[in-house]
């Protein structure tokens, strides 16, 4: 009775398209109760997934097997549960560097093996679903946190030739299991935004297409109006970051040519939000979506939906820079323009170990009056000048340390050299460049170039930009996440 309830409520408020606040989603609600803490940010490794799966194999009514190996002879696992007549399968990180559902699938592996209040969503889906996981499509590309495989070739350009291992295992499993769904699981660009807004498209969908028109069959149709669904239930929870992604056809991909195969394919893009750079926010919305989506599946509620809500949803567009530097005065061949400065920040692995550090470029310059940052700067009044070098050499790490670095930025100085560099490479927290001395000279303003720059008016410093971060030399507030790459 309980069952038929929680259906026919779930149901009707997806017909009726009802808002709801955050807290009326089970899903949303209840995470932390299933969060898999032993996973906490993106660059975890086949290693750290292993044993998280042979811990599942004791669950009753869940099968883990192992499925074939990488390109470098690690296993790929296939986690199953469920007894219903649609099947269903979710592959991530077909792209090594695109972790994002796959933590989410970890969390969702503790939601189906625990026992509680929500048993009776747990129950319709696995009553009236088979589900398959594959959580880690390419473990050699995790292992080195890259987007290819160890053949260096994209997973997701490989599904007609079929020369990579992983990508020959995906076709072979969707084949012995004619999959009626399929999840594609992926990370985007976080500088993509929801249409021409300032709004980053935390979450992209897409319907791929099966040929050069983008015809519509049954199973597109199918993958559309689920896709509607969910974006009913996620504008509840971060409305207007959903977007739609490019439907251009690529006739080597994976999701197109599942979709021209018979499975109804679902692209989930996880993109940016703000100040989350482990994405765990995101992981989070991961989670409800693809529950939401196999709820969706299991009550045929996706009925309710059709493919106009699907073609609503706004475009994917690129108008976000990680910093924007609104109205300052540069000086260019000895005269001052106003300009604006849009500077992207890009991760750099250090190699052999999980850290990495930024390295920042100024991407953009002009008027950039269209486009928005994750952070903004008006500079209007203020002259974007050269951070200087500091003429005084330390003698180590040490003595910088214990250097006045407020006073050092508030001259106008950004970088700072050093009579000897430390041994081994490190991130640098402290809010100055550091070079060894005599090898570096200021960094001009200018497109493509490293921004360290000082935002000065009337002599007086307001804001040193080192390695794009910025540092408030008025509140002191440091937001440097790393100055040295």
């Amino acid at each position: 009775m309980l069952l038929q309830i929680i259906l026919t409520v779930y149901m009707s408020l997806s017909a009726a398209h009802i808002p709801q606040k955050d807290h009326q989603n089970p899903f949303y609600e209840n995470y932390k109760k299933y969060h898999q803490q032993a996973i906490s940010n993106r660059r975890f490794k086949h290693g750290d997934l292993a044993p998280l799966l042979q811990e599942m194999k004791g669950i009753e009514g869940v099968t883990v097997q192992k499925i074939g190996e990488s390109v470098q002879g690690r296993d790929i696992s296939m986690v199953s549960m469920g007894t219903g007549k649609t099947s269903v399968l979710l592959w991530s990180q077909m792209h090594g560097d695109e972790a994002t559902a796959t933590m989410a699938l970890m969390d969702i592996f503790n939601f189906f093996s625990a026992s509680d209040a929500l048993n009776p969503y747990r129950k319709i889906m696995l009553d009236k679903l088979t589900i398959h996981f594959i959580p880690m499509l390419n473990p050699d590309g995790a292992q080195a946190f890259k987007r290819r495989n160890a053949m260096d070739i994209d997973l997701n350009r490989d599904a007609l030739r079929l020369q990579a291992p992983e990508a020959q295992l995906l076709k072979r499993v969707r084949d012995s299991l004619k999959a009626d769904f399929g999840f594609n699981l992926h990370d985007q660009n976080t500088r993509y935004t929801v249409g021409k807004t300032n709004k980053p498209a935390t979450i992209s969908f897409l319907a791929p297409a099966y040929d050069e028109q983008k015809s519509v069959h049954e199973g597109r149709e199918n993958a559309m109006q689920v896709i509607a669904d969910l974006n009913n239930t996620l504008q509840r929870i971060i409305p207007n970051q959903v977007a739609k992604y490019d439907d251009e056809y690529e006739p080597r991909a994976f999701g197109d040519n599942m979709q021209k195969w018979g499975t109804s394919t679902i692209l989930i893009e996880s993109g940016g939000y703000h100040n989350d750079p482990e994405k765990q926010y995101i992981r989070k919305i991961n989670f409800v979506a693809i529950l939401q989506g196999l709820l969706s599946i299991a009550t045929q509620s996706y009925k309710n939906f059709n493919t106009d809500q699907y073609f609503s949803i706004p475009d994917n567009r690129t108008y976000l820079f990680d910093l924007l530097v609104r109205n300052a005065q540069v000086a260019v061949e000895g005269k001052q323009y106003m300009l604006d400065l849009g500077i992207n920040r890009r991760e750099q692995d250090d190699e052999g170990s999980r850290a990495f550090s930024y390295v920042s470029t100024l991407e953009d310059i002009g008027d950039l009056s269209v486009f928005y940052g994750y952070q903004e700067i008006d500079a209007r009044g203020m002259t974007a000048l050269p951070g200087k070098v500091y003429a005084s050499v330390f003698k180590n790490f040490e003595a910088l340390e214990k250097a006045d670095l407020h006073a050092i930025l508030a001259a106008g100085h950004t970088t700072v050299q050093l009579a000897q560099m430390p041994a081994e490479e490190y991130i640098n927290k402290l809010p100055v460049n550091i070079v060894k001395a005599g090898t570096e000279k200021a960094h001009p303003v200018q497109l493509y170039g490293r921004p360290n720059f000082i935002l000065q008016e009337n002599n007086k410093v307001h804001y040193a930009i080192v390695n794009g971060f910025i540092y408030n030399v008025r509140t002191r507030e440091n937001q440097i996440i790393n100055a040295l790459d």
